[in-house]
């Protein structure tokens, strides 16, 4: 479950959005104000649920007297499936029906892939997590939703872990500065993690120490063999860069600890779920 108050506001903008400044002026030709109904969505495709719970606000937030009936849970598999029941006002129905199809149609294709990929790497000990690479205010949903499909959830801002990058180390001029300035400036307790492309990167890292993991980034699969033999088990290694369902079980049997997939936020196919009416 997701902190309602920040669905709310978030819901509450995607209405605002659609609505305008005159709502929904279709339904208001169309359908008499008291006219009561019962709505359905329903998958159309196989996948994984995600995202009821912005579903349910959207409704709500449009009308408090409708009510809904969860037909499944997040993290369900479903196919031909009900998935959620809307009843009340017909108007109120189809002034969010869109909304929540939008969040709930999203949200479960990061899901149902972050499934994919967690199946595919299910033999080993490789974990999948997501990046910062979001729709910008959905940071919360998305990584929400990798979390109902199995996947794990990198930092989540620039605030609760450090990560150094090659533009960081760039600017520090080498990768010894760049970790000496953490160490000078961040508190006990948050974890460091670097990102090397070489491995003669990497046996500097070794060298310097104080790093709580390394970013393994946009190596082959046999260098990223050769890092997980020179690491030893010292610190866990994550893997970056050209992943994606073809490759990352290979890349998962070299051994490294983590595997980070942008795609699960930033390409995930929609769901197809749809809502469908009876008077």
């Amino acid at each position: 479950m997701l902190d309602q108050d920040l669905i709310d506001r978030i819901v509450r903008q995607a209405l605002d959005e659609d609505w305008g400044l005159k709502g929904d002026i279709t339904s208001k030709a169309i359908i008499p104000h008291e006219l009561q109904t019962t709505a359905v969505m329903r998958s159309r495709k196989s996948g994984i649920i995600a995202g009821l719970q912005a579903a349910e606000a959207a409704f709500r937030l449009a009308d408090p007297t409708l009510t809904t009936i969860r037909n499944v849970e997040d993290g369900d598999k479903v196919f031909n499936s009900d998935i959620l029941t809307v009843q009340g006002s017909a108007r109120a129905i189809l002034a969010a029906e869109r909304t929540a199809l939008n969040f709930t149609t999203h949200l479960s294709g990061i899901a149902t892939l972050a499934r994919q990929y967690c199946d595919i790497v299910a033999h080993t000990k490789a974990k999948i997590r997501c990046t910062r690479k979001t729709l910008p205010g959905l940071r919360a949903l998305e990584k929400y939703a990798v979390r109902v499909g199995g996947g794990m959830n990198h930092r989540f801002g620039l605030d609760d872990a450090v990560l150094i990058k090659d533009n960081h180390i760039n600017v520090a001029n080498s990768i010894k500065d760049a970790i000496n300035n953490i160490r000078d400036y961040v508190v006990s307790g948050v974890p460091v993690e670097i990102e090397v492309d070489t491995l003669e990167q990497l046996q500097e890292v070794l060298a310097v120490g104080g790093v709580d993991m390394v970013l393994l980034d946009n190596m082959d699969v046999p260098t990223l063999q050769k890092a997980v033999e020179m690491v030893g088990g010292k610190f866990p290694l994550e893997a970056s860069g050209g992943v994606n369902l073809d490759t990352v079980k290979a890349i998962a049997e070299t051994g490294v600890n983590y595997i980070a997939v942008g795609a699960l936020t930033h390409s995930a196919p929609a769901l197809d779920i749809g809502l469908d009416i009876a008077l």
